[in-house]
């Protein structure tokens, strides 16, 4: 949800016009249900000491911008990729998908 407010701005020095201004909400973790996504990734990459998606991309052998694409859910990676992905991010293959969103939250392998 966004929050709008109203704030005036000056158009000339004798007339304020008041301007429409959204701001948007920081985006945050569902409050209720497991972290997907690049949530989940930074939450695995803190609590496996990563400091950046290049030292992850690099544990799999992928390159950065793939691995933002998987964890952002614009793109699927390939069955074939799932061993290297749970290797370096120390999680079941239910784990990796559920954060890709693949699987469902209470879904089982």
């Amino acid at each position: 949800m966004a929050k709008t407010t109203v704030r005036p701005v000056k158009k000339s020095a004798a007339k304020v016009v008041a301007k429409k201004t959204t701001v948007a909400k920081k985006s945050t973790a569902k409050a209720t249900g497991p972290l997907t996504g690049l949530d989940w990734l930074r939450a695995r990459m803190d609590k496996l000491g990563y400091r950046s998606l290049e030292e992850v991309a690099t544990a799999i052998g992928i390159n950065r911008g793939n691995l933002y694409r998987y964890f952002s859910l614009e793109t699927r990676p390939s069955v074939a990729l799932l061993p290297d992905l749970c290797g370096a991010l120390k999680a079941s293959p239910a784990e990796i998908l559920k954060a890709l969103e693949i699987l469902g939250a209470n879904d089982r392998l």
